[in-house]
């Protein structure tokens, strides 16, 4: 057996949460094996392990074996000493772009775990994003009074909007779950509880209204442009005058080929501009 003052007892001084391993007994898998690791909502019930984000299953337990229920230990009481668990969570938005430099920051800042992918913002579906506020759902809700919070680099990594950075803090909010930004205009801790949730939502709209401001910018330019016969884009391959040859040989009974040839452009454009 394990040491009794290993964090596996520890652990297993507990009954587990998830998947209903009586205290004395290794966390099991859905298939009723024993898991290689005990599970997250087990081992933040001990005060001193609230910080340690992953604790493997002993050998002597028999990981991957069959499960077996283990004696009844008692439960003793410990005082919770323990500090806010940091998760990090790191994003880019094209492989290019490097992460590294928000890893080592996230490192700096003392988070247990970092989840980090590379998505454009625009992508809705960020599954790290999720695996990051499914493991702070998970500790508060085996340990409702541990403080935990979400950890990234600045503003930008969580979201571009005010809709969705307000449907982020909604989530905090109803989890109990702090966040952290450790650069921008935005930086600081928030709880989402407090006056924290009013400052998200003031400088996300701020945000919202620069961005909208410069797209009316954009749009105004090329009015502008527009109305000086300046449209943009490519130029185009077929002038007017190469368009009235083109089908003077064509009433003419001239192949569309040779007409092609001779004006040095292609099939497909001769007929696209001869339809329309």
């Amino acid at each position: 057996m394990t040491a009794p003052t290993a964090p596996a007892a520890l652990v297993e001084r507990h009954d587990c949460p998830k998947c209903s391993a009586p205290a004395g007994s290794p966390c099991r898998t859905t298939s009723g094996k024993v898991a290689t690791s005990y599970h997250t909502g087990r081992f933040t019930l001990v005060p001193s392990l609230k910080a340690d984000l992953e604790i493997k299953t002993p050998a002597d337990r028999s990981p991957g074996k069959a499960w077996i229920e283990g004696a009844p230990v008692s439960i003793g009481q410990q005082t919770d000493t323990a500090m806010a668990i940091r998760i990090g969570y790191a994003r880019c938005s094209t492989v290019g772009q490097e992460l590294q430099s928000q890893l080592d920051a996230l490192e700096r800042a003392h988070c247990k775990r970092i989840f980090s992918e590379k998505v454009s913002t625009r992508v809705k579906v960020r599954p790290e994003l999720e695996k990051a506020l499914s493991l702070a759902r998970e500790i508060k809700g085996a340990a409702p009074d541990q403080s935990v919070v979400l950890v990234a680099h600045e503003m930008k990594r969580l979201a571009r909007s005010a809709v969705e950075l307000m449907t982020l803090a909604s989530v905090l909010q109803a989890e109990d779950i702090q966040l952290e930004l450790l650069s921008g205009p935005l930086q600081g801790l928030y709880d989402p509880n407090g006056a924290g949730a009013i400052v998200f939502a003031v400088l996300a709209v701020g945000a919202e209204v620069e961005r909208e401001g410069i797209r009316e910018k954009t749009l105004e330019g090329l009015d502008a442009a527009a109305r000086l016969g300046n449209h943009g884009g490519r130029p185009t391959v077929i002038t007017e005058d190469m368009l009235a040859v083109a089908r003077a040989r064509r009433a003419k009974g001239e192949g569309v080929t040779a007409i092609a040839k001779a004006l040095g452009i292609s099939r497909a454009t001769l007929y696209r501009h001869i339809e329309e």
